[in-house]
């Protein structure tokens, strides 16, 4: 049943299984020091070679086992492995670190809203310099209020659990699903991305690519924002995913400019195609010379390199047209419309 089901596992993507609150945990490679600890602890091993697992009979037991285990790696420097498998049951899901298992097991709501599907996508629209709309940024949300997330929490414990690129991929398909029903042809649809869920660019964005292919779009219409909750350490990594991402027809776009993660000398190594200012920046930059001064520094290099700017979190008129004069040609904010569910939104088609 829904309710006795504790994890989903996930293998690329994809759950392998469901499992309940009665099973056991299997580790690799063990040792007899491991197997003393654990019949000190109270459990015995039942031993299938090359393995040794114990079973569990409820969420508590199983978090305690994981966590005993997370202390003896600790205190004896080993590393051990574990998968989990359902009572019963010869088949096991993939091998983890223990300390990913344990978030996994904590954190099972996170697997539920990937698994479940319990999000959707809001827009909010992006404007040139005529406020006409020319295309929309897509933003995750909970579908239902009784299961609730704020998206940046929700990534923060993906992470932690080793579900990010799940995490990641499962939006950005939704995103791409929700613009084919909503979107006509030719407005752009700025897709947030994480750059650390793409280990090897071609065979991660694969699904990515034929969903579009599928869905019969047009790689044009589509702007990948890499969104910096983190420092960019690898620029050629980053670079070689532009590469893979600019072949197939999609733009790119470097989020949050100026604050944060995000560097201007960053910005400059990356040159994207689009370049968003942050909001922080932009907030009352009217009237704030040292504001005015980043602004003007930002838009110079991105026009160096060919990059257009948009200036998000725009507020206030008179912000609004500050940027204008100092060439950014594009804009994103309450000023002109809050996220809302596709269906809300007037003038779509």
């Amino acid at each position: 049943m829904e309710s006795r089901r504790i994890a989903m596992i996930f293998s690329n993507g994809n759950a392998q299984s469901a499992l309940e609150d009665r099973g056991c945990l299997r580790f690799r490679p063990f040792s007899a020091s491991f197997i003393a600890h654990m019949q000190h602890m109270g459990y015995r091993s039942e031993q299938s070679f090359p393995d040794c697992q114990f079973s569990y009979r409820s969420k508590d037991e199983l978090l305690f086992l994981l966590e005993c285990t997370r202390k003896y790696n600790f205190m004896c420097g080993e590393n051990l492995m574990v998968s989990l498998a359902n009572e019963g049951s010869k088949k096991s899901s993939l091998w983890l670190k223990v300390c990913q298992m344990e978030c996994r097991v904590r954190n099972s709501d996170v697997l539920a809203v990937i698994v479940d599907r319990l999000f959707e996508n809001h827009i909010q629209p992006i404007v040139n310099a005529a406020e006409e709309i020319i295309g929309y940024e897509f933003l995750l949300r909970p579908s239902s209020k009784m299961r609730a997330f704020n998206p940046l929490e929700l990534f923060a414990r993906a992470r932690e659990s080793g579900l990010h690129s799940s995490l990641d991929q499962a939006a950005r398909l939704a995103a791409i699903e929700t613009s084919a029903r909503h979107l006509p042809q030719g407005v752009k649809r700025f897709i947030n991305f994480l750059p650390s869920s793409v280990e090897h660019p071609y065979r991660r964005l694969n699904d990515t690519f034929k969903k579009i292919e599928q869905l019969a779009l047009d790689t044009r219409d589509f702007v990948f924002e890499v969104v910096e909750t983190e420092r960019i350490r690898h620029i050629a990594h980053l670079q070689h995913i532009f590469e893979v991402c600019r072949g197939q027809g999609i733009s790119m776009a470097l989020d949050d400019v100026g604050a944060g993660f995000s560097s201007v000398e960053e910005m400059s190594r990356l040159q994207p195609d689009y370049v968003k200012i942050d909001r922080s920046i932009v907030n009352g930059c009217r009237n704030d010379a040292h504001k005015q001064r980043q602004i003007r520094d930002i838009i110079r290099r991105a026009i160096d390199f060919g990059g257009k700017v948009l200036v998000e979190g725009v507020e206030r008129r008179e912000d609004f047209e500050f940027c204008l004069d100092s060439g950014a040609v594009l804009a994103q904010g309450y000023l002109f419309g809050r996220p809302q569910k596709p269906l809300e939104m007037q003038g779509l088609h």
